[in-house]
């Protein structure tokens, strides 16, 4: 597999299966996520931890990849998660409402496993768009 297919076989169905246990074929040990401009080591623990977390909010979440860019080592990928809201997220309680929510991870790939991790959701487009929360 390329790049690109490593990561949608991820993306689509390890972390849309909950397959956890194939998480050691796909992410390093020293993977690391950026967030807000900062790199933080995450390795496999915390990668498992993190969609743990996502799987409480949304327990039926799935993630399709709709387009994807490599240059190198790294990987653009376009996605919609799709699930339902059953679990407390920022404080806002369970809506039982199917949600769509669009975004874009970029991950780095050497050897076959993601190293580095980083992205965004448009989580709080969906939410307003559903009424979940309001402007101020």
């Amino acid at each position: 597999m390329d790049n690109r297919e490593i990561v949608k076989r991820f993306y689509e169905v390890v972390v849309s299966g909950d397959l956890l246990e194939e998480l050691p074929w796909y992410i390093s040990e020293a993977c690391v996520l950026y967030d807000r401009g900062k790199s933080v080591p995450v390795g496999l623990e915390g990668m498992k931890q993190h969609l743990v977390a996502v799987r409480k909010t949304y327990p039926d979440f799935t993630m399709k990849i709709t387009r994807q860019f490599a240059d190198g080592d790294y990987v653009i990928s376009e996605f919609l998660m799709e699930g339902t809201h059953k679990g407390e997220w920022l404080g806002i309680t369970p809506t039982h409402k199917r949600l769509f929510i669009t975004g874009v991870d970029i991950d780095k790939v050497m050897d076959g496993k993601i190293v580095e991790h980083g992205g965004a959701m448009n989580t709080f487009e969906t939410f307003f768009e559903q009424g979940l929360i309001k402007p101020v």
